[in-house]
């Protein structure tokens, strides 16, 4: 991560899209949506870049103007000025920003995974998930986290995408991630190489397929146009660089035009991504997780931002790590956290059904807001 990363009574029909459709939502925010957005923010590892940049966003006075904020994470961590509360979310009063303090990690040294720093930050993923679940919350904005951590504290997962599938008790959920123009969902996530190979299938690309044309729907986008990234050179060039387009790629395109989606694919990877760039394709389905990243880093930067389709509320993440190499050097940049925050109290707020969602996309990572 460098310097420079950095009507009243009624649920939006994007917020609804976002919260699968989940009648309790609309019975819990209702009244939230009368007042700005309120975000829940969790600080992520503390021993990590994630308290300092928390501490610039709240700093930030576009940020506080836009949204009242509720972090949740060691109190240790909170900046002066900032309300701190011991107890439960639930007592925490409405405020432009607000410190929900999830225990304490004990001793650590920044820069360096432990158990405690683990368990802290799963506390603070699961106040915040169980705040936006019942709707204390117009959406969920999370911290980076080590895996390596997470796993010292027995949970051995591989991100927090599969902690929040789990708590929600979901059988999918898609990472789509968005920089510039480009919307990409993701078909497997944190696997090997040769494990994201070997768990393709028709119906599980078939399955994200319908996720991605729902979510991009939800974003003003109509009937949106998505390209389905091939798994091999020049897609395969009819099997003489890999049969799985052959064996069901193929297959799951015929199947998805046939559910009214309008996919082109499999297309080769280096041209699919290029159709979206200039225009020609709303989204891009890739098929593993450096497929996706590789073009939407070198487009976004440090500024792309990641959502989870298929959940019962909003979820946004910046793109960056821990950066356990730089954390308290003074180095880190909290620009993409702000913009995640930011697109986050856009997507979130009363002023969301006017405004579809998928300008502010295209817009975040060239107008810095």
């Amino acid at each position: 991560m460098s310097r420079k990363n950095g009507a009243d009574g009624e649920i939006s029909r994007v917020e609804l899209a976002f919260c699968g459709l989940v009648p309790r939502l609309k019975r819990s925010m209702g009244a939230r949506l009368k007042k700005r957005p309120r975000l829940a923010l969790t600080v992520g590892d503390v021993a990590g870049i994630g308290p300092e940049v928390t501490r610039s966003v709240l700093g930030e006075e576009r940020l506080l103007k836009t949204a009242d904020l509720m972090v949740f994470g060691p109190a240790a961590a909170c900046p002066e000025g900032v309300e701190v509360h011991a107890g439960s979310w639930r007592d925490c009063p409405e405020g432009a920003a607000q410190w929900v303090d999830t225990g304490d990690p004990g001793e650590f040294s920044l820069g360096r995974a432990s158990a405690g720093c683990g368990r802290a930050a799963l506390a603070a993923l699961e106040a915040a998930h169980e705040a936006a679940l019942a709707g204390a919350v117009d959406a969920l904005v999370t911290g980076p986290v080590s895996k390596t951590a997470l796993h010292l504290a027995g949970e051995p997962v591989e991100g927090q995408t599969e902690l929040f599938q789990r708590w929600c008790g979901l059988e999918r959920v898609q990472m789509v991630a968005l920089a510039g123009p480009l919307r990409v969902g993701l078909v497997t996530r944190h696997l090997a190489l040769r494990d994201a190979i070997e768990a393709l299938n028709g119906p599980l690309v078939m399955a994200h397929l319908e996720l991605l044309a729902s979510f991009l729907g939800t974003l003003g986008l109509g009937k949106p146009r998505i390209g389905l990234a091939g798994l091999n050179p020049h897609a395969g060039e009819g099997g003489r660089f890999g049969h799985e387009e052959l064996d069901f790629l193929n297959d799951a395109v015929v199947w998805a035009r046939g559910q009214g989606v309008d996919v082109r694919g499999p297309l080769s990877p280096d041209a699919v991504f290029r159709d979206a760039l200039e225009g020609r394709l709303d989204g891009v389905l890739a098929l593993y997780h450096d497929q996706a990243f590789i073009p939407l880093k070198l487009i976004g930067g440090e500024r792309a931002v990641t959502a989870l389709a298929g959940m019962p509320y909003l979820r946004l993440s910046p793109v960056h790590g821990t950066a356990f190499d730089i954390a308290g050097r003074g180095l880190a940049s909290h620009e993409n956290l702000l913009e995640t925050l930011l697109l986050a109290a856009d997507w979130a707020g009363p002023q969301a059904g006017g405004a579809t969602p998928a300008a502010g996309a295209s817009e975040m990572s060239a107008a810095g807001r």
